[in-house]
């Protein structure tokens, strides 16, 4: 076949038009389109923090003391964003840390009034703090958890972060702020005259009273029993005394008159 002559170069058909072919053959193939066989639905996955309201969220690494081992040594518990959450409604605060990629939980329990946060071995990037209730393995336990962040800004800006969550659970947080209110009622009334006391306590109070007269009244009565039998031996025992002496004097009178 011959071959096409433009502006002096020489111009090959066929390979124009295989060219050409092929590029159709891969616009076609890339509009197919199949129906899967079987249709899915899509699924809504929570993650129990819908109720929650982020804090704060910063990149860390995580630390847990084994006690168990001997000697005790600090272990790794994963790298990945730890979140405070603070409650909508309850005003409660709660530490979240997962790992990265695979999203597992590391780190999970309440922000308690009383926690804090100390430094580690003198470094101005890591804190301490101990945990009671830690709900990791989905099972409570008392923990003692480190935290590493990548410079000091960060760690100051956690701790930050952390004394707030611990004013927001103590004031606002009905669990402790009842605490607080119910301590101070009681100084309170141990201070001033007792008009704050509900009647339930001051009956209560009375019941527990005359339980305590009653037993008084129990062992007064018995320490009197026990002081009248006593002083019927001593009396006895004193009868018998004056009646040898008796008997001694007359045996004495009747030799002296003999």
């Amino acid at each position: 076949m011959p071959e096409n002559v433009l502006n002096g170069d020489h111009v090959d058909v066929k390979s124009i038009n295989c060219e050409i072919q092929d590029n159709e053959e891969d616009n076609n193939e890339a509009d197919v389109h199949f129906e899967p066989i079987v249709s899915l639905p899509l699924i809504e996955v929570s993650n129990n923090e819908e109720d929650e309201v982020e804090m704060i969220k910063m990149r860390a690494k995580l630390y847990r003391y084994d006690s168990s081992n001997n000697p005790a040594e600090w272990k790794e518990r994963g790298t990945g964003e730890v979140k405070l959450l603070r409650h909508k409604i309850k005003n409660t605060v709660r530490v979240v840390m997962r790992r990265d990629k695979t999203l597992k939980i590391c780190a999970n329990h309440f922000v308690t009034p009383w926690m804090e946060l100390k430094p580690n071995c003198g470094s101005d990037r890591a804190w301490v703090w101990s945990v009671l209730a830690d709900y990791t393995d989905e099972q409570l336990k008392p923990e003692l958890l480190a935290i590493r962040f990548a410079n000091a800004e960060n760690a100051t800006v956690w701790k930050e972060a952390f004394e707030k969550a611990k004013n927001i659970v103590g004031s606002e947080c009905e669990i402790y702020a009842g605490k607080n209110n119910a301590e101070a009622k009681h100084v309170e009334s141990d201070s001033e005259p007792s008009s704050d006391v509900s009647y339930s306590e001051s009956t209560d109070n009375e019941e527990q009273a005359k339980k305590l007269a009653e037993k008084d009244l129990k062992i007064e009565n018995e320490i009197e029993k026990v002081e009248a039998s006593e002083k019927k031996i001593k009396g006895e025992e004193n009868m018998d005394k004056v009646s040898k002496e008796l008997e001694q004097l007359q045996v004495k009178d009747q030799e002296e008159k003999e």
